[in-house]
């Protein structure tokens, strides 16, 4: 056998899909077996593969056994003269195996290669090559040296950033993400150090391997797409530690007992501090807007309070007592604010009518309470209108101030209603089509051809090599490649072409129900199975929650009334409390199969199928009643739904 390729998958079930088809593709000609070890995923990864791609040697582990332990149980059965160690959140080209199986047969000298590797936007990730975190390079990379100055020499060591990306180069470090090995270098060096449940593992091996007389190759003369390179949450505090930590491990490994010291110190000063920035960097993410909201309400307050006073009311004094602007314009920024986040005025994109109803929603709030407070608190109702009316002028100021500096335009993040450009011919470009259509969240949807002269069927808006133009011309924010008929090498040529477009791309795999791109590895791609995902947008989970506890609340004030009329009157209680904690939700999916497929929900009382009264629904029925209350969320539909089945709110949910 000449190639052996292993991957090692967790709930990646469509990228590692779209991995699978483009490794057949890329490998066709030659000698090759593929091994994917699954880590106990619970996507339906497994059951994907036997139905797929039955000639896959699947390993099924019962438990997560981490990386180096899975790679290495495929390792251990592989009979090819290389190994390929590949990421399943991967695309290779149609000729990177046979490019790389070549370069390493024409090279005895390398032990490892690793490819250029781009991310799902065409930019190049700089984890292609790396150098040995010793000391000196781990303080450049922690204290952030090497991202001020990359293609230093000096500074720039850990990405060897100061190495043409486009020549061939004999490095340090390679990524685990593809990382081709020679067996006979892997016999003599050992197997994947199992001590590294993750990260780490990859520096290790090609440390070992420079140490047992091979060398390293970065090989730019074939790319892959890895979506994961620019997803993987490097803010994290989970991932400092986890990091940091196999760092601490490679160091007393390869290091002297002084060096080793060393190291660890500068590591352990390290999670701290990027621990603190992480979170600093979350926290401040979080609260930038609703703090800048407040400050300029607050200021824009303090110069109407003055204004109304000496102005309008033509005193010499000051009209308002201080505990006006201590207490009182603080109370009404609260409730302003509270009203825009509860209405997603703090959800991107940025939508007007979102800001205007939370402005509106406080402003009746405030005055309801204000026409309840004893005369002497009752200081101006012109001057809360006014207020408001500050509060949203400067909302809208702010960000499209803030969306002119950053991108040059008010319409910083693409739209809810996408302009979509599909790449494609024939059956395949006609199903991704309508599979937009009938998602519905696309307000434009053009066509360009793959060959070289535009069809003269209807949508078509020209060919491949007009593609920059015609995103211009009809302000595209989406290209979706049809990989059906377009070669990964074309697809990964045109990404890196267009780059600098400001539009997300997407690939369509051959006769599949989804479609993956570079901001859908957190989510496992676009299902178009459910068209749209509403129920999983941050404003719908947000307002499902709020559902949830002002009912329970209601429910809890007149819980005598219930106790009275519900079946079930202790199972009541408790899934009263179990919603109230968060445990629970009153509506949510029926069980069946293909709910997990579905954007997750909490276990829930009700479900779609109590507004049919019925009893022995078919699956078919139930999966679809599912996918309509997973696709067109609203509240309305939780509220009916508990109104209908009102006696059954008490009913087991085990």
């Amino acid at each position: 056998m000449l190639l052996s390729v292993v991957i090692v998958n967790y709930n990646v079930r469509y990228f590692l899909e779209q991995c699978l088809h483009s490794v057949y593709k890329s490998g066709q000609h030659l000698q090759m077996e593929v091994f994917v070890v699954d880590n106990q995923s619970v996507d339906g990864s497994v059951e994907m593969i036997r139905e797929k791609f039955p000639q896959v040697k699947l390993i099924a582990n019962d438990q997560n056994m981490g990386f180096s332990k899975a790679n290495n149980q495929a390792i251990r059965q592989a009979t090819g003269r290389y190994i390929l160690l590949l990421n399943p959140d991967t695309v290779v080209e149609g000729d990177t195996l046979p490019k790389v199986v070549s370069f390493m047969d024409s090279h005895p000298d390398a032990g490892a290669l690793g490819v250029k590797m781009l991310d799902g936007q065409g930019r190049f990730l700089p984890e292609s090559k790396r150098g040995l975190p010793t000391p000196g390079v781990a303080f450049c990379k922690i204290f952030g040296l090497s991202a001020l100055f990359p293609k230093s020499a000096l500074f720039g060591k850990y990405h060897l950033g100061y190495l043409d990306n486009d020549k061939t180069h004999v490095v340090d470090v390679l990524s685990g993400a593809f990382m081709l090995l020679r067996k006979e270098a892997l016999d003599k060096t050992g197997l994947l150090d199992e001590d590294f449940f993750m990260y780490g593992e990859d520096i290790d091996l090609s440390h070992r391997i420079t140490k047992a007389g091979y060398k390293n190759y970065y090989y730019p003369g074939t790319r892959i797409i890895h979506y994961k390179g620019e997803s993987t949450k490097k803010s994290s505090v989970n991932y400092v530690l986890v990091f940091y930590n196999a760092m601490i491990i490679f160091a007393r490994k390869h290091f002297s007992q002084k060096n080793a010291r060393v190291f660890s110190g500068l590591i352990n000063l390290a999670v701290y501090f990027r621990a603190l920035i992480a979170i600093l960097s979350r926290f401040l993410g979080r609260m930038f807007w609703p703090v800048l909201d407040a400050v300029l309400i607050y200021g824009g307050f303090y110069w109407l309070k003055n204004y109304w006073g000496y102005q309008v009311f033509a005193t010499e004094t000051a009209y308002y007592p201080p505990e006006f602007m201590r207490f009182f314009v603080p109370a009404y920024i609260f409730f302003w604010l509270s009203a825009v986040y509860i209405s997603g005025g703090y959800d991107r994109p940025v939508r007007l009518f979102r800001l205007v109803r939370g402005i509106g929603i406080g402003t009746i709030a405030i005055l309801v309470i204000y026409a309840l407070l004893p005369i002497h608190l009752r200081f101006s109702r012109a001057l809360i209108l006014l207020g408001s009316v500050w509060a949203l002028f400067s909302m809208i100021l702010s960000r499209t101030l803030y969306a002119l500096a950053r991108y040059r335009t008010i319409h910083p993040a693409p739209p809810a209603n996408k302009r979509v450009l599909i790449a494609g011919d024939g059956h395949e470009a006609s199903r991704i089509l309508q599979m937009l259509r009938q998602g519905g969240n696309a307000s434009f949807i053009g066509l360009v051809s793959l060959h070289q002269e535009k069809p003269g069927k209807e949508g078509y808006l020209g060919t491949i090599g007009q593609i920059s133009a015609i995103i211009d011309i009809y302000r595209i924010n989406e290209v979706i490649f049809c990989a059906g008929g377009m070669p990964s090498q074309a697809i990964i040529d045109h990404m890196s072409n267009l780059r600098d477009k400001q539009v997300l791309f997407k690939i369509a795999p051959p006769e599949s129900l989804y479609i993956i791109g570079s901001n859908s590895i957190d989510t496992f791609g676009d299902l178009f199975t459910v068209n749209v995902n509403a129920i999983n947008l941050p404003s719908n989970k947000r307002n499902k929650r709020l559902f949830d506890l002002l009912c329970s609340f209601f429910l809890l004030m007149t819980l005598p009334l219930h106790l009275v009329l519900q079946k079930h009157r202790w199972g009541f209680v408790k899934n009263l409390f179990r919603v109230l904690s968060g445990r629970m939700s009153w509506v949510g999916y029926h069980h069946a199969p293909g709910v997990d497929k579905l954007p997750p929900l909490k276990e829930s009382v009700l479900h779609p199928g109590d507004a049919i009264r019925a009893s022995g629904l078919k699956p078919d029925t139930i999966n679809n009643l599912n996918n309509l209350y997973a696709k067109d969320y609203k509240v309305e539909n939780d509220l009916q739904l508990c109104l209908k089945a009102y006696r059954e709110l008490g009913r087991s949910t085990r």
